[in-house]
């Protein structure tokens, strides 16, 4: 299949199915939204979402964040993964937000990767979601899914969002994070993917490439190879069990 038409079906699907995805992250406004992205590196959402209120709460405004320090905002985020890196981003990332950019959210990703914490996701992220730019943020989730699909052949994110901007419309390329995310996280998943439930497979690469007939039969001589080692194993275990109670009785008798 050429990669164009995976790309047409790729639209098709998911603009029926998921017309209105979003981020499952919770927020209210452009400086909850990258608060809540920066402590989501490498962490899940739901793990965000259930330490944002009581942050927010305490730090509702870039000021507030700014008149804190690491040490404090740490107490508040400490069930995150890499909690001290992530305190320190935020407490650098309150001060240049109210220092440099009147306590604004700048909306260029050149501007928005001067904050600590914001690498170049994080930064297409909130220019996409906040501002509607034509960017696209790639993930692990993103990096997996696209290729997988066939949509891209990149090793790197950044190889990842250069294909995916090229082949997509740019009206798409916002939404297109999420799909991406979505199906990642709830479906395609890393280690076992749920080929059995994906509706995509039809003309997904990965699929196409673990389902034919070679594979099968591969898959099926490994499945015999180890039913036999197995087998063999539990003789063995058999003879070493008869050995031992053998040797026993001999030493009972004697």
């Amino acid at each position: 299949m050429l990669k164009a038409e995976r790309y047409r079906h790729f639209l098709e699907y998911f603009q029926k199915n998921q017309p209105g995805a979003e981020t499952e992250l919770h927020y209210g406004n452009p400086y909850e939204l990258l608060v809540a992205v920066i402590l989501s590196a490498q962490c899940t959402d739901k793990r965000i979402n259930m330490i944002t209120p009581k942050l927010f709460e305490r730090f509702p405004t870039p000021e507030a964040l700014a008149a804190s320090d690491a040490d404090e905002i740490f107490t508040y985020i400490r069930s995150v993964s890499y909690p001290n890196n992530k305190a320190k981003h935020l407490a650098g990332m309150g001060k240049m937000l109210v220092e440099k950019f009147g306590s604004e959210v700048p909306s260029g990703i050149e501007e928005l990767q001067q904050l600590p914490g914001v690498g170049r996701k994080t930064a297409n992220v909130i220019a996409s979601v906040v501002f509607e730019a034509p960017a696209i943020a790639v993930d692990t989730h993103v990096f997996r899914v696209a290729n997988r699909l066939g949509l891209v052949k990149a090793s790197t994110p950044l190889a990842v969002e250069k294909q995916l901007v090229k082949n997509l419309p740019e009206n798409t390329l916002a939404i297109a994070h999420h799909w991406l995310i979505l199906h990642g996280r709830y479906i395609c998943v890393a280690r076992s993917p749920k080929c059995d439930i994906c509706p995509l497979t039809w003309f997904c690469k990965y699929y196409e490439q673990h389902n034919t007939e070679s594979a099968l039969l591969k898959a099926e001589a490994l499945k015999q190879k180890k039913a036999k080692e197995a087998k063999k194993k539990k003789a063995l275990n058999a003879i070493s069990k008869e050995l031992k109670k053998r040797s026993v009785d001999k030493q009972d008798n004697n």
